[in-house]
């Protein structure tokens, strides 16, 4: 599921993530996860927390421009 076409969108999004602040994609044949990891997230400062989720939504909407269907989750944090 995961084209070439949506690595380059995904690929050009780069320079929008705060420094230290990095996501992992996971192609699921029907649908792309994109998981980020909350300890890193939670160690950003306010500006940096604000980038990173202006991040995650343009990294949806890249890869949604793309045909891909797309669910944002997050690792870690209290269970």
């Amino acid at each position: 599921m995961y084209t070439d076409a949506m690595a380059r969108a995904f690929r050009s999004l780069d320079h929008f993530a705060p420094k230290g602040f990095g996501v992992q994609l996971i192609d699921n044949d029907h649908f792309i996860t994109v998981k980020a990891k909350e300890e890193i997230f939670m160690r950003l400062d306010d500006e940096g927390k604000r980038r990173a989720v202006e991040y995650l939504v343009r990294i949806k909407k890249a890869l949604e421009d793309n045909g891909a269907i797309v669910l944002i989750v997050r690792e870690g944090g209290e269970e």
